[in-house]
């Protein structure tokens, strides 16, 4: 009797050993979110990522828009490198149009994730932004469609008011279309002529996003650099060159994704 009265004894000291192992066991929290960098490009500010924004914000992603000077792709690299050193944590960075170009740049700096290109360019080393606008018909930026302003240090190039829609937001309102082309920021000319100096890592995951009704850079141009670089690829039919306003959900969809 004793001796079964010992073993049941030990039998429940086990059961409870186990149940007290199973409840103290460690949880490993789930790794933060990274922090979303959006890289607007030329002829833009950062109210081109408005829509986006707001909905990264809202599924609990801290954005940074930055300014970016738009003087020269070197320059302005530098510039966002000091961006992103003040942004503890991992990070996902999103350029639109030119914007792609120094997303490139930046892709290789600690703690990026992934780049994420939105009817944007991806160069390789040595490349310039204009032989690759030109490398594929389609691209209606030209004499025709800016106006050039020149000043002491140089020469910025505008999008005309009445070229900026066709161009840029065919699918937008008008009246928005409008308002986006009076706050447009011009860009230093120059930045058309200036070589990438690196190419993004192989290993980084990289997404694009292809708008087919794109009449800034040829549809054509996107998907033969998302190619090459190995991206996923999204096409979104008929969305303008400003298809983060247009199609914010859609955009958000694959940056979300990269950041997972």
């Amino acid at each position: 009797m004793i001796r079964r009265i010992l073993a049941v004894a030990a039998s429940a000291a086990l059961l409870v050993t186990g149940a007290t192992t199973v409840t103290t066991a460690v949880a490993h929290p789930k790794d933060p979110k990274p922090t979303i960098v959006l890289v607007h490009g030329a002829f833009a500010d950062g109210a081109s990522w408005a829509g986006v924004t707001e909905r990264l914000q809202r599924d609990g992603y801290k954005v940074v828009v930055p300014a970016v000077p738009l003087r020269s792709i070197a320059g302005d690299t530098s510039y966002l490198t000091g961006v992103l050193a003040g942004i503890p944590g991992p990070k996902v960075l999103v350029g639109h149009s030119y914007g792609g170009a120094l997303i490139t740049q930046l892709a290789g700096t600690a703690e990026v994730k992934s780049p994420v290109y939105v009817a944007a360019f991806i160069p390789q080393a040595g490349e310039t932004i204009g032989a690759l606008n030109a490398k594929y018909p389609g691209s209606e930026i030209g004499p025709g469609t800016t106006n050039t302003i020149t000043y002491a240090g140089g020469a910025d190039l505008v999008m005309k008011a009445e070229s900026f829609r066709a161009v840029f937001a065919a699918d937008l309102p008008a009246r928005e279309a409008a308002v986006l082309g009076a706050s447009q920021r011009p860009v230093a000319a120059a930045v058309f002529g200036e070589p990438v100096a690196k190419s993004a890592p192989a290993s980084l995951p990289k997404y694009a996003l292809i708008p087919s009704g794109d009449k800034a850079i040829p549809p054509a141009g996107e998907l033969f650099m998302a190619e090459r670089a190995g991206a996923h690829i999204v096409k979104v039919k008929g969305a303008s060159h400003l298809v983060m306003l247009s199609e914010s959900g859609t955009v958000t969809k694959l940056i979300e994704k990269a950041a997972h």
